[in-house]
């Protein structure tokens, strides 16, 4: 079943099921409208790379934002990145405290993970012509049977079910007024944010795991404009792209996450 609608300044489709958000948002989102595509089901959610995402049908948020941003070059697109997870935390910061960004742009309440995103980003030139934000928000799972280390749900924190409708209204329109400030160029106030909600940057050192395996201790110092992680060990920094080292968590301190 697909239903068609206005959400804010989104067109809005609904889908029953459907294999994934983001490949039906880049196949039918040639309009130059903006589109927000959400399914109670994907067949083939998928995270990073080769991760999938768990989702019991008709639990959770399952959506993809196709969005059309005005004035960003691609040497700067991570600021959309920085938009969407501040959009996602404010919304869930109104339902419960313990919200924080995991870099790049994972939610998590304390130590476990809510709601995890996929970027995909077409340029024009040197600039970005459309940005495909795909999102799963654990809102109403009670169990997960899944590998992943440490997912947690809305109804796991709360300890009652969530209207997924309203939450997705308060995510566009977080979404929306992050958007804007995109295009206003108020890019430092954006960073900022981002840098202030950022998961383990309290001071203190936390376990993180190298490509080859090296284990060590380090103290999160920022995230670049780049969206480069930027860590501090042994009293130096190092700087780290997307993949090139990986959170250790309290409950996994000899294998990454």
């Amino acid at each position: 079943m697909i239903t068609f609608a206005l959400y804010m300044t989104f067109k809005t489709i609904y889908l029953s099921q459907t294999d994934s958000t983001n490949r039906w948002a880049k196949e039918h989102g040639g309009d130059g409208d903006d589109l927000l595509v959400w399914t109670d089901f994907q067949t083939a959610g998928r995270g990073c790379g080769t991760n999938t995402w768990e989702s019991a049908p008709g639990q959770n948020l399952l959506f993809s934002a196709l969005l059309h941003p005005k004035g960003v070059a691609a040497a700067d697109q991570f600021i959309l990145s920085m938009a969407n997870a501040l959009a996602l935390k404010a919304a869930a910061d109104s339902l419960t405290d313990g919200i924080t960004v995991k870099w790049p742009n994972d939610i998590y309440w304390h130590d476990r993970k809510l709601a995890g995103t996929l970027i995909e980003t077409t340029l024009s030139g040197n600039a970005v012509k459309t940005c495909i934000i795909g999102t799963g928000l654990n809102v109403n799972q009670a169990t997960f049977h899944s590998d992943a280390p440490n997912p947690v749900s809305l109804r796991q924190i709360l300890g009652h079910e969530t209207d997924r409708a309203q939450l997705l209204n308060s995510i566009v329109c977080h979404l929306t007024d992050y958007m804007h400030m995109v295009e206003r160029q108020e890019w430092a106030a954006i960073r900022q944010q981002y840098r202030d909600a950022l998961y383990r940057k309290d001071g203190r050192k936390h376990p993180f795991c190298l490509p080859g395996g090296e284990q060590i201790d380090c103290e999160l110092s920022t995230v670049g404009d780049d969206g480069t992680l930027v860590l501090l060990h042994n009293g130096q920094q190092r700087c780290f792209g997307f993949k090139e080292v990986q959170f250790l968590l309290p409950r996994q301190m000899h294998a990454p996450d």
